[in-house]
């Protein structure tokens, strides 16, 4: 049986059962909060518990390392979708130690992508393109400037609302401990 076949299997018998009954929510933020965090598999059940976060009350947005790369990019759009349409009031990056994208490093991805498979051709046709794949997948040296960074953008940001409160944690994958590297209370006009 294949990974898919195991997750629809056991999505039928969920449904049957009629156990999504505890999760009914709106799709409106009960704490109107939207969050940008990493995609990292020790936060999916850590971080939402160690802020005392329950179905329905945010919105989560994940990507590699809770990096905003580009102004208006999908992630950036989503944190605006998450104000002006889902009632979202505050935003919080959360960022964490030992993340993934601190050691990620472009030209070992990129051989790996080699290895499985991706020809040289398509990364001279991005080359030519202007893509700096170098510039693209790299990580960050220090997660708590890399969540000042994305803070920043927000903030910043020319669609943004300057009352929302941009903050900026960063949390033990571990523990669950939060540690404030920015507080949005401190910089909202």
């Amino acid at each position: 049986m294949t990974l898919l076949s195991e997750i629809l299997s056991f999505n039928k018998q969920f449904v049957s059962e009629k156990q999504y009954e505890p999760y009914v929510t709106t799709k409106f933020p009960d704490k109107k909060l939207v969050i940008l965090t990493c995609m990292d598999t020790r936060l999916v059940e850590l971080l939402p518990k160690s802020m005392n976060m329950k179905n329905g009350d945010v919105k989560v947005v994940r990507n590699a390392g809770a990096v905003i790369m580009h102004p208006f990019g999908s992630i950036m759009r989503s944190l605006l979708v998450a104000v002006y349409e889902l009632q979202a009031d505050e935003v919080i990056i959360i960022g964490h130690y030992d993340c993934g994208m601190g050691t990620v490093n472009s030209n070992s991805m990129i051989r790996k992508m080699k290895e499985r498979g991706i020809k040289e051709d398509t990364f001279n046709t991005l080359m030519y393109s202007g893509i700096d794949l170098h510039e693209w997948l790299k990580g960050f040296e220090d997660v708590k400037e890399s969540v000042c960074y994305s803070v920043d953008m927000v903030r910043q940001h020319p669609l943004m609302d300057k009352k929302v409160p941009v903050h900026g944690l960063v949390i033990d994958p571990n523990t669950g401990q939060l540690d404030i590297v920015e507080d949005g209370y401190n910089v909202v006009t």
